[in-house]
């Protein structure tokens, strides 16, 4: 395990993010926000733990992975830098759970209950619940995970589920995820965001009790957008960590 910092990747890394925590301010002032409630996840997918290392040194402390292999072998070889903190973000094999259910904090891809009962079940009872967010598909879209929340419909129809997830234990169901369509223009995405904010704020008043807080929604691609729209979680891969190595066949 190599722990030395590369000067160059944390200069790199750090002129990145200087960018996006101006975006964030502007599109949180515009909003009547504060900056400060928005938590940057930072998206290390196929990135390698140099680079990992350098936005530790930028005083990241947040980072998300999407598959459950390659991020128990990211926590298991990163033990030394205090208080780092893993999420999962992307979509969940459930013969997989048991890799990451009580290695991780939180989970924002949870898109079926039986995802969610496998977590429950898998979690190792003498830690602090795993904070869990439903994924939900606003768009409509078919090659999108998630419950399906196209419609008002959706929404009735979802009430149980969010229901049963919030009882499930060793789970503390937070708030939801949504990836809406990659569009060229990241205004586009206003609507979808909106929409999941007004789900949120349905299924707070519907199920009174539940609290929900946090919308985890907005990417490098359209986050001021997200952020003017209530995003409280955003993830940031290539607009912090730089251009993402290639998929090895």
């Amino acid at each position: 395990m190599n722990s030395e910092v590369d000067s160059e990747l944390v200069e790199q890394v750090a002129h990145r993010l200087a960018v996006v925590r101006r975006a964030v301010a502007e599109s949180a002032a515009k909003a009547g926000r504060r900056a400060e409630d928005i938590e940057i996840v930072t998206v290390s997918k196929r990135q390698p733990e140099a680079l990992i290392r350098a936005a530790y040194s930028c005083g990241l402390r947040c980072f998300g992975e999407n598959y459950a292999e390659e991020a128990l072998a990211k926590i298991n070889n990163l033990t030394d830098l205090p208080g780092l903190r893993w999420d999962i973000v992307g979509h969940i094999q459930s013969r997989k759970a048991k890799l990451i259910a009580s290695k991780v904090s939180r989970v924002h891809s949870v898109d079926s209950l039986k995802l969610a009962g496998l977590l429950s079940q898998l979690r190792q009872p003498d830690l602090a619940p795993l904070d869990v967010l439903i994924e939900v598909n606003i768009s409509g879209e078919a090659s999108k995970e998630g419950f399906t929340a196209e419609s008002r419909e959706d929404w009735q129809v979802l009430l149980p589920a969010v229901e049963a997830v919030s009882r499930m234990p060793g789970l503390r169901l937070r708030g939801l995820m949504t990836m809406p369509p990659l569009q060229a223009e990241m205004e586009n995405n206003r609507i979808f965001f909106r929409k999941t904010r007004e789900l949120l704020q349905f299924l707070n008043d519907a199920l009174p009790g539940l609290h929900l807080d946090e919308l985890s929604m907005g990417t490098s691609s359209d986050f001021p957008v997200a952020v003017q729209e209530g995003a409280t979680l955003i993830r940031l891969g290539e607009a912090i960590l730089g251009p993402r190595p290639a998929k090895e066949d």
